[in-house]
């Protein structure tokens, strides 16, 4: 239905989508989620025009969207778009917003459309609100509307663009329902959203955007379960970073401590945890991987946190041959160890390609 070939987008010297590809089939309902400012707007946007892309090419039922011979006004009404800020016609009442796409843009008849019109209204629920205006709407029902206004120009697939972000949390479970309609019904969807249990749910696959590109695509099961890729973990499971690296044996251990301190405050974590974190790191470096002469100067520490879990996990990368602080033999470091022991937990190790990852729960 939609293929989508190495697509980019710039805002001047901003590259906001840097290679998306993508392969869209008839009846998917496709989640795109991902941090902010990562092009999941932008990328909808670019979809059907309203933002043109800088390179790349969109085909639409085989038909290129960016030659300059395609029809693009007959091309964008194969697709319905639903703004996060429901752009209505304050002035017109709820039927006549509704009635005029179809009048203007489909040629029908104004009784076919008033029917078609009240039609929708009655699938989202509003029927009864046909002849007030959206002022005297709530913003769940305006929303319904604008979808309502969509449909009536029977697209083959909807673009919704963060649907619920403009809602008061009690109005969103409305528009959700509307959408789980439209998915009992095969409607072709793509779903910019930040409800994460609500993409769980609807959707055949999930797009994960990170770094202006699709970072990760699969089921639900697969991004939600078991994500391949560590930004898509980390996002979904809530996880927050702090990262340090040492390059030589002089770095600024006050700056490390500093950081640290930081990151905790951030998020709230107990004086003791921070001592914890900052204790662990303090032994594991200098009464251990740095004690060594032959350790190489290439070290990443990464102190991270989960919202979802309350965890704080330790991540150490250092280059060079297998060495276990855990599981060397030193006696001069008996004292490390137990502290090593005591405060930390699920010690994890993996030695490959010259390199040791060393992780645990402090």
């Amino acid at each position: 239905m939609i293929s989508v070939k190495h697509l980019s987008k710039n805002f001047g010297p901003l590259a906001v989508l840097t290679d998306v590809n993508a392969e869209i089939k008839q009846g998917e309902v496709i989640s795109v989620i991902g941090p902010s400012g990562t092009g999941k707007s932008t990328f909808l946007r670019c979809l059907n025009l309203l933002e043109t892309p800088t390179s790349g090419e969109i085909f639409i039922d085989g038909e290129s969207l960016l030659d300059h011979k395609t029809d693009v006004h007959k091309m964008r009404m194969k697709m319905g778009m639903v703004f996060q800020s429901f752009n209505l016609f304050s002035h017109l009442m709820v039927i006549e917003n509704v009635m005029l796409g179809p009048l203007r843009l489909l040629k029908i008849g104004k009784q076919a459309a008033f029917d078609e019109a009240m039609k929708y209204l009655s699938m989202v629920g509003l029927e009864a609100k046909a002849y007030a205006y959206p002022d005297e709407l709530s913003g769940g029902q305006k929303q319904r509307v604008a979808i309502a206004r969509t449909l009536a120009m029977k697209p083959e697939i909807v673009l919704f663009d963060e649907p619920t972000s403009a809602l008061d949390p009690t109005m969103v479970s409305e528009v959700l329902a509307v959408i789980r309609r439209l998915v009992r019904e095969g409607m072709t969807m793509m779903i910019v959203t930040h409800e994460m249990r609500f993409s769980r749910e609807v959707s055949t696959r999930v797009f994960y955007m990170d770094e202006g590109v699709i970072y990760e695509d699969g089921t639900p099961q697969e991004i939600f379960d078991n994500p391949k890729r560590e930004k898509t973990r980390n996002f979904i499971k809530k996880i927050r970073s702090f990262t340090f690296k040492i390059e030589n044996r002089q770095f600024d251990f006050y700056a490390l401590n500093s950081g640290i301190e930081n990151f905790c405050a951030t998020h709230m974590l107990t004086p003791k945890k921070m001592h914890n974190i900052q204790l662990v790191i303090e032994e594991l470096l200098f009464n251990k991987i740095l004690a060594r002469p032959e350790t190489v100067m290439d070290i990443e520490l990464k102190v991270k946190y989960s919202e979802e879990s309350g965890k704080v996990e330790l991540d150490i990368q250092y280059v060079g041959a297998e060495f276990n602080p855990f599981t060397a033999t030193d006696a001069d470091a008996e004292i490390s160890m137990l502290i090593l022991n005591k405060l930390s937990s699920n010690v994890r190790f993996e030695h490959k390609d010259n390199n040791n990852f060393l992780q645990m729960e402090i």
